[in-house]
């Protein structure tokens, strides 16, 4: 089962800009997280299609399972 952490920002569009890291520590830390998501902010870390990112949106763990099926 994989995990991703994604984090959400809204750009100058407004638009939702998603960042995923693979394996995420869990529990979450979450006042980590959002210093980490601040910092992002301040630092104009990242750049979108869209401009710049301008704020936090929200932050979620996402589980992928994934079941190949053989073919004949």
């Amino acid at each position: 089962m994989a995990k991703q952490i994604e984090l959400l920002f809204e750009n100058e569009e407004g638009k939702t800009v998603r960042l995923s890291l693979d394996e995420p520590v869990e529990p979450v830390d979450t006042i980590a997280l959002e210093s980490a998501m601040d910092q992002i902010l301040a630092e104009n870390a990242f750049v979108s299609s869209g401009g710049d990112l301008i704020a936090k949106k929200g932050a979620r763990i996402v589980e992928r399972n994934v079941t190949d099926i053989p073919l004949s």
